[in-house]
């Protein structure tokens, strides 16, 4: 599904069912270097089950146009302003690492269009070392490796991890590649940075009354667990899930689990 946002189109992928406004939204955002497709499974079955999906490619992103945007500021006004342009009044907003500060700064920018909030693999601050944003600027493959390997609880993945013939690290390699094809623009250096630079989450979080969930991976080093302390202690209403056996790449090494905590955070009322 193609909108146009401030004058570029923008994709965002639907679930497999064509989108219904009327319906309760689910809106799934992206981390760095990323598109809509680390969602697959979330997206397909929150879209069969009730759900109007936008799992959306953030401008420069997958099959989004346009130039990727430098702060978290002006992606979440980008986010909202789809809201508008698909006739969205409120969703569920879930975004993975630099999408969770998106998603965040959303909820507090316009807290009437976000009904829940979930933070998946999230942060904050969200500091990037040095030496990853050199190579994101000046190695873009060393920095694809880095990132593919700390996002990752192991190089060898069982054969059924999560479906036969999915090679988890290489299918998070190969995205992280095509994004980098697809747009010359330092995408990569772009989001790290602006996820870098991102200092208004402790006053967002304060401001945040919707139930909010914080999805975590047990053995995340790229956003460790008690790096949401910050998060935690200024969220009014929130509760952490803690996934076993993965990493800060949570939606690929435990599909069911991530799907599971969404789907009955999303579904429960109040």
């Amino acid at each position: 599904m193609l909108i146009n946002v401030h004058g570029h189109d923008a994709y965002c992928y639907t679930g497999g069912k064509t989108f219904d406004p009327s319906l309760p939204t689910a809106v799934f955002i992206h981390g760095a270097q990323n598109d809509h497709s680390v969602w697959i499974l979330q997206t397909r079955y929150f879209a069969h089950h009730g759900f109007g999906v936008l799992a959306v490619d953030l401008p420069g992103h997958g099959r989004s146009k346009g130039a990727p945007l430098a702060t978290v500021e002006e992606m979440a006004d980008w986010l909202l302003a789809l809201l508008d342009a698909a006739g969205v009044r409120e969703a569920v907003l879930i975004g993975h690492s630099m999408g969770s500060l998106i998603a965040l700064e959303a909820a507090y920018r316009a807290p009437q269009r976000c009904r829940k909030l979930a933070l998946v693999g999230t942060a904050y601050p969200m500091k990037v070392s040095s030496m990853l944003l050199d190579a994101a600027k000046n190695e873009e493959q060393k920095a694809i490796d880095m990132v593919n390997i700390w996002s990752h609880t192991s190089i060898a993945h069982k054969p059924s991890c999560p479906g036969p013939g999915f090679y988890v690290m290489g299918g998070a390699q190969r995205l992280m590649q095509q994004i980098a094809r697809r747009n010359p623009a330092k995408v990569f250096y772009t989001d790290f940075s602006a996820c870098n630079a991102y200092a208004n989450g402790e006053t967002a979080a304060r401001s945040v009354a919707c139930p909010t969930l914080l999805l975590l991976g047990k053995r995340d080093i790229m956003t460790a667990p008690k790096a949401s302390a910050t998060l935690t202690a200024n969220l009014a209403r929130h509760k952490v899930v803690m996934v076993d056996h993965c990493g800060h790449a949570l939606m690929a090494e435990q599909p069911d689990a991530v799907l599971d905590a969404l789907f009955a955070f999303s579904r429960e009322h109040g």
